[in-house]
């Protein structure tokens, strides 16, 4: 159970973003930096496998990485955390494209099928309303980033598998990110003026917490979890998310929102399971046909 409940845990943590990040009173900028910076020294520090050596993919990557940890962030700021989460959900969408492309996976016809109820998803969701409130200034602009973070998110998870395919890819590719994305917005954070005790708090829970330790259970639960219980567990983020929100900060998720990340939710999860089921099974252990 202990890999399992580490990716649950990883799952739960990811989940707290969109409070957080509505709760700190700094600009998306400052967040952005700050919470990067702590969360590189985390993964250093606690997974031996992200100090491996950079090369230009892992930079090509780490960017594409940076800027969809850019644009989420700043989505969380402008529109709904569930808006921003569900439409960064649409992930697999872009994926179900990029694999005969990049990757060269074929496509079958359930993946249309997926790929079609992805679609109907992003669009209901794009479709409803969100109100301007104080923790949601901008929704169409915030709407517009969090529809991009998927297809920053699909493009970076591709370019891991066609890369490394592998953990100490992924966590190189991981630091590189983080790191681009504090560079990228440090001139654009300092100064820093009026921050609160309680916004500093925000900043090292989102760094030091919600990125740096839910990487660090996500990596090692990994390890003993397969492929298939990995994503339906995972799934529990953007369940939870708007939940968080809704509960510290009393904002409600939108008939058309909760609609649309229903089915987006439903869509990755059958996906997950089907390939599962079409994956090819590795012959058992010798020890386990003796016994």
């Amino acid at each position: 159970m202990r890999p399992r409940l580490l990716v649950l845990l990883s799952a739960l943590l990811f989940s707290t973003a969109g409070a957080a990040i509505k709760a700190c009173g700094l600009t998306a900028w400052q967040v952005i930096a700050a919470r990067c910076a702590l969360g590189v020294l985390v993964l250093l520090a606690l997974l031996p496998e992200t100090r491996a050596r950079w090369r230009a993919s892992t930079l090509a990557i780490g960017a594409v990485y940076a800027l969809q940890m850019i644009l989420f962030v700043s989505a969380t700021k402008l529109t709904s955390a569930a808006n921003a989460i569900f439409l960064q959900s649409t992930a697999p969408l872009y994926l179900l494209v990029l694999g005969p492309w990049v990757l060269h996976e074929p496509v079958r016809r359930r993946d249309v099928l997926v790929m079609a109820a992805l679609g109907i998803g992003l669009a209901t969701i794009l479709v409803g309303e969100v109100p301007q409130t104080e923790i949601a200034a901008n929704p169409g602009l915030g709407n517009a980033f969090a529809a991009t973070t998927g297809l920053l998110w699909a493009l970076t998870v591709t370019g891991i598998r066609w890369t490394a395919r592998s953990t100490a890819g992924a966590g190189t590719a991981l630091v590189a990110g983080n790191v681009i994305a504090c560079l990228a917005c440090l001139p654009l954070a300092l100064p820093i003026r009026g921050a609160t005790p309680a916004d500093w708090d925000m900043v090292v829970f989102l760094g030091v917490v919600q990125v740096g330790l839910a990487y660090v259970c996500l990596c090692v639960g990994m390890r003993d979890v397969p492929a298939l219980e990995t994503s339906l567990l995972m799934l529990i983020e953007p369940v939870l998310n708007p939940v968080w929100t809704w509960l510290v900060h009393g904002e409600r998720v939108g008939g058309a929102s909760l609609a649309g990340g229903a089915i987006v939710l439903a869509a990755t999860a059958a996906r997950a399971v089907a390939d599962a089921r079409r994956a090819p099974v590795a012959p058992p252990h010798r020890a386990e046909v003796d016994r």
